[in-house]
């Protein structure tokens, strides 16, 4: 029974989990600065990197991603590695971080704390996407479209590399497709601005726009 009940809090400590704005207090600790004043007024870590520094934005992205992977390795304990509750606890963390109680509802884009709870749900698919990030950045120097290709990639690098010959169960798929959606829409801003040309590329200059 107590077991059965503590399922249900899946959700709910996710979601505790992923609203932590880390960014905000990263950039607080290095700098006294509140980022969503500066640059973009994201909490990301893109914008933490160029507002306060690399430092900051290094330790944003790191605790971003482990709050993700926490949330994902709560469920699997709690719930015998159950693919539903963990991919609950997925999309929890995921809309903790884009819609945070903490500060209005008004988070980041979900990129770092997408990538933690990938890496637990699936370490393959999560390194094939941080692969194609890396080269969309490296070639075009857009963190915005590097952040997007690797999200819509991600429904189809899940499906092939879930587990060697199968395919993942439903929910995983999706669960996928929904966590890509919610992460497309929060770079709606850098779309447009893809489409007009005026995205600012990636530099850790503090002096140019964020992303």
């Amino acid at each position: 029974m107590l077991i059965s009940m503590s399922l249900y809090l899946i959700p709910v400590a996710a979601y505790l989990l992923g609203s932590i704005p880390f960014g905000l207090i990263s950039a607080r600790l290095f700098g006294r600065t509140d980022v969503r004043k500066a640059g973009s007024g994201n909490i990301g870590a893109t914008n933490v990197a160029r507002v306060v520094g690399p430092l900051a934005g290094i330790l944003t992205l790191a605790l971003d991603i482990a709050k993700g992977a926490a949330a994902v390795f709560l469920a699997q304990r709690l719930s015998n590695d159950s693919a539903n509750w963990m991919m609950i606890a997925a999309l929890a963390a995921l809309v903790g971080h884009c819609f945070p109680m903490w500060l209005k509802f008004k988070g980041g884009k979900g990129v770092a704390t997408a990538a933690g709870v990938f890496l637990m749900l699936s370490p393959l698919a999560c390194a094939m996407a941080l692969i194609l990030f890396a080269l969309v950045v490296i070639f075009w120097r857009y963190v915005s479209l590097g952040s997007i290709s690797a999200a819509a990639a991600m429904p189809l690098l899940m499906y092939f590399f879930w587990a060697p010959r199968y395919a993942p169960p439903l929910v995983i798929t999706l669960g996928t497709l929904a966590a890509a959606l919610l992460i497309i829409f929060q770079h709606r801003g850098n779309l447009q601005r893809l489409l007009a040309g005026t995205e600012p590329k990636f530099s850790f200059s503090r002096k140019r726009d964020a992303e």
